[in-house]
C-alpha cells in the first residue's frame, strides 16, 4: 500500500511539473514609478489565470526597458505612445492620438515591437501647483502664466520639483523650457524621486511641480493643474507592446489583453494609482481585487 501511494504521489508530482514547463514564460518589464507597476501587476496576475507563468522585472528606467525589449530580454511592456515616438524614434511632429499611434505602430513594428490594442487612458504630463501657491496666485492658470510668474524677481527662489526621468529626457525639461522660453535653471529646479514631487507639494515646499494626469494624487493633495497652453506635450495612450517573435508563438495574445486595455481609462487609473499612492496599498492587492471586480472571461 505504501509502495502505491509513493508511486502515485511521484505521478502527480510529475504530471505538476509537466504541466509548469507547458506553461509560457512571458517577462514583462515595468519603469519605476506607481502605473507601470500596477499595469505590469495586473497583466501578470490575469495572464497566469490564462495559462501563462508571467515574470515582472520593475524598477526600469525608461532607456533600459527599451533596450531589453529590443534585444529580448523582455516580451512585454506597457508603452506610452509620445515616449516611443519622441524619445525613442525622435519624432516630434505634433500628432494626435489616432495618428500617433498609427505612426508608432509603424516605426516600431520595424524594430519587432507590436502594438496591441490601446487602452482608453493617456498619461501625460502636466505641471501643477500646489495648493498655498495656487491660493496666493489665482491668476495663473497656464504654463505661460507660471514662467511669467517665475520671472518676478520677488518669486527668484521659487522652486519647481521635476522628477528625475523628465529632467534628463529629450522630451522633457529641455524641449518644455525651449518651446515655452522658461527662465528655469539649475537654481530653481530640484530633481527628485517622482513619489517625492508630491511629497513637496503637498506640503507647500515648491512652487510647481511636474505631475501625471492619472495620478490619484491630484484630487487627495488638492493640486491645481496648468494648462499646456502651446501644447508641448504629446499623447501618452498606453498600450501593451509586444516582441514580435514571441507574439508569433502566442497569437492568443492579443485577444486575451484587447479586454483588459478596453478596461483601463483615466479614471479607473487615477483610483487604482491613489490606492496605491495615497492609500498606501500594494499593487498586488489593488491588482487582485480590480481584477476579481472585471472578471475577464
Amino acid at each position: 500500500m505504501k509502495k502505491l501511494s509513493l508511486i502515485l504521489g511521484c505521478i502527480l508530482l510529475f504530471a505538476g511539473i509537466v504541466q509548469a514547463a507547458e506553461k509560457p514564460t512571458i517577462r514583462i518589464g515595468a519603469r519605476v514609478f506607481t502605473e507601470q507597476t500596477l499595469l505590469a501587476e495586473i497583466t501578470a496576475q490575469y495572464l497566469n489565470s490564462k495559462g501563462y507563468n508571467a515574470q515582472v522585472t520593475g524598477g526600469l528606467g525608461s532607456s533600459l526597458a527599451r533596450s531589453a525589449h529590443e534585444t529580448g530580454q523582455l516580451d512585454m511592456v506597457w508603452e506610452y505612445t509620445g515616449v516611443s515616438l519622441v524619445a525613442y524614434n525622435h519624432i516630434t511632429e505634433k500628432l494626435d492620438k489616432d495618428h500617433a499611434y498609427d505612426r508608432v505602430k509603424e516605426v516600431d513594428a520595424k524594430k519587432g515591437l507590436i502594438w496591441l490594442h490601446p487602452s482608453k487612458f493617456s498619461n501625460t504630463y502636466a505641471l501643477a501647483l500646489p495648493q498655498n501657491v495656487a491660493e496666493e496666485f489665482p491668476d495663473i492658470n497656464t504654463i505661460s502664466d507660471l514662467d511669467k510668474a517665475l520671472r518676478d524677481p520677488e518669486n527668484k527662489n521659487a522652486l519647481v520639483a521635476l522628477d528625475t526621468e523628465f529632467a534628463n529626457r529629450s522630451d522633457g525639461l529641455q524641449g518644455m523650457v525651449k518651446l515655452y522660453d522658461m527662465d528655469l535653471t539649475r537654481k530653481n529646479i530640484r530633481q527628485m524621486d517622482a513619489g517625492l514631487v508630491y511629497t513637496a507639494l503637498k506640503n507647500g515646499q515648491v512652487f510647481a511641480g511636474l505631475v501625471y494626469t492619472t495620478d490619484g494624487r491630484l484630487s487627495a493633495f488638492n493640486l491645481k493643474l496648468l494648462d499646456d497652453d502651446l501644447h508641448y506635450f504629446p499623447d501618452y495612450t498606453a498600450a501593451p507592446v509586444v516582441r514580435k517573435a514571441f507574439l508569433d508563438q502566442h497569437p492568443d495574445l492579443e485577444g486575451l489583453l484587447k479586454p483588459l486595455a478596453d478596461l483601463l481609462d483615466d479614471e479607473t487609473m487615477r483610483q487604482l494609482n491613489a490606492r496605491v499612492d495615497v492609500d498606501h496599498e500594494s499593487p498586488s492587492k489593488v491588482a487582485a481585487d480590480f481584477l476579481r471586480q472585471h472578471p475577464l472571461n
